[in-house]
C-alpha cells in the first residue's frame, strides 16, 4: 500500500465532503418533515411538474420501489397529488400542490444558504476550476464503476 494515509485519500475526502453535504441537508429539512429523497422529488417536479414514478425514481436515482413509498408519503402529506395519465391509465402522474410548493421554497431558501457560502469561499476562477475537479472526478467514478452486468 502506498505510503499516503488512508485520510489523505481523494476518495476519502470525497465521501467526507459528501457526508457533511448529506448531514447538513438532512438537519435542514428535518424542520420541514422531509428526507432528501422527498425533497429531491419537491425540487424536480417544481422544475418540470406532471411526472411519473419512474421518472422521479431515474432523477432521484433511487428504484421505482423506493420511489413509490416516497410519493405516498408526500401524497399523506399533501405535498403532491397523482391523477392517472391520460395516456396510460396504469400510470400515476405527480404534481405540486399549493402546499407542496410551500413547503418546498421555505425549505429551498435554506438549504441554498450553504450554496452560496460555498460559492462565496472561491474566486470566479477557482469556483470554475472546482466545478471542472468535481466534473472530472464524477466522470472518473462512474466510469470506473463496474457495471452490474460484469459481475454475473
Amino acid at each position: 500500500m502506498a505510503d499516503v494515509p488512508v485520510e489523505e485519500y481523494l476518495c476519502t475526502r470525497i465521501r467526507r465532503a459528501e457526508q457533511a453535504l448529506i448531514n447538513h441537508h438532512e438537519a435542514v429539512l428535518r424542520g420541514y418533515g422531509l428526507t432528501m429523497t422527498q425533497y429531491t422529488v419537491l425540487l424536480a417536479l417544481s422544475r418540470e411538474d406532471g411526472r411519473s414514478g419512474a421518472q422521479l425514481a431515474r432523477a432521484c436515482g433511487v428504484t421505482q420501489q423506493s420511489m413509490a413509498s416516497v410519493l405516498t408519503g408526500l401524497q399523506n402529506k399533501r405535498l403532491i397529488d397523482r391523477q392517472p395519465s391520460p395516456v396510460h391509465a396504469k400510470v400515476l402522474i405527480a404534481t405540486l400542490t399549493d402546499a407542496g410548493r410551500t413547503v418546498l421554497d421555505g425549505a429551498y431558501q435554506e438549504v441554498i444558504v450553504l450554496e452560496r457560502a460555498l460559492t462565496d469561499r472561491f474566486t470566479p476562477d477557482e469556483h470554475k476550476q472546482f466545478c471542472e475537479f468535481l466534473d472530472r472526478a464524477t466522470a472518473i467514478l462512474i466510469e470506473q464503476t463496474p457495471s452490474a452486468h460484469a459481475n454475473r
